[in-house]
């Protein structure tokens, strides 16, 4: 009975030993941030955001947009307010995958 406590305890490690040292898989093809010029989805996309005020007005400012105003985060995570682009004002938002709507 021992030896076979000892056999299940000597797997175990084993299992554990190796899982730990399988190399990384190359992910999913959608990182969760695309770049500052493409959208991932023509609508925003609730979701837990990390970019700061700061980096959600630079993400609208790159796609154009100017005179960006009432920028908050919703309940969604979605950062939402108001921008002129051509010479209209307009509500923009920036979702955690960085897409500007």
């Amino acid at each position: 009975m021992r030896a076979l406590s000892l056999i299940a305890v000597g797997t175990l490690i084993a299992s554990v030993a190796v899982a730990q040292n399988l190399p990384a898989q190359n992910g999913p093809q959608n990182p969760a941030v695309k770049s500052m010029n493409e959208n991932a989805s023509s609508k925003p996309v609730a979701g837990a955001n990390s970019f700061t005020m700061g980096q959600a007005r630079a993400a609208i400012e790159a796609r154009g947009y100017t005179r960006i105003s009432s920028l908050r985060k919703d309940k969604e995570g979605i950062w939402r307010g108001r921008a002129v682009k051509d010479g209209h004002t307009i509500p923009v938002s920036v979702d955690y995958q960085g897409n500007v709507n």
